[in-house]
């Protein structure tokens, strides 16, 4: 099978919207039910982190991943990433603060400054701020999660 980014995070995040943008596919809000594997992606329900006796779905779905993208809204004020949360993969975690459009791509609002220190905690080891809504950063999100790739494959081998 083969190995592409896993996306992360809580209902309404923009896991999906972010995919959509990625693949060029119309922009239109659709909740996932299950996982979904895309041809380049797996999308994962926001229930698998909001439910924490369901993070066993989430380390399962990860072995077909290569890069674990954790993402929240740059909106959301809750706790969703406990510290640490990364040491569960085995593989690259990037972290990905969406909404950003509604702060104004402002890098030193608190809330994004909030969101992303949660993000580094839970083992983000790069952030990206991007607005799916808008496909703000979404090529840098791309070409992030490729190098991750990469980086992780040169050094299994």
């Amino acid at each position: 099978m083969k190995k592409r980014p896993m996306f992360v995070g809580p209902i309404g995040c923009g896991k999906t919207s972010t995919i959509q943008r990625l693949t060029h596919q119309e922009f239109k809000y659709n909740k996932t039910q299950s996982v979904e594997f895309f041809q380049d992606y797996i999308d994962t329900p926001g229930e698998y982190i909001e439910h924490r006796r369901m993070y066993t779905n989430i380390a399962t779905t990860a072995m077909d991943a290569n890069v674990v993208v954790i993402i929240l809204g740059v909106n959301d004020q809750r706790l969703i990433f406990p510290q640490g949360f990364s040491t569960m993969f085995a593989m690259p975690v990037i972290g990905v603060v969406n909404k950003m459009d509604l702060i104004n791509y402002d890098l030193h609002h608190p809330d994004y400054l909030r969101v992303a220190a949660q993000l580094k905690a839970a083992g983000a080891k790069k952030i990206v701020a991007l607005s799916a809504k808008d496909g703000e950063n979404i090529s840098t999100l791309e070409e992030t999660m490729k190098k991750a790739a990469f980086n992780e494959t040169n050094t299994a081998n």
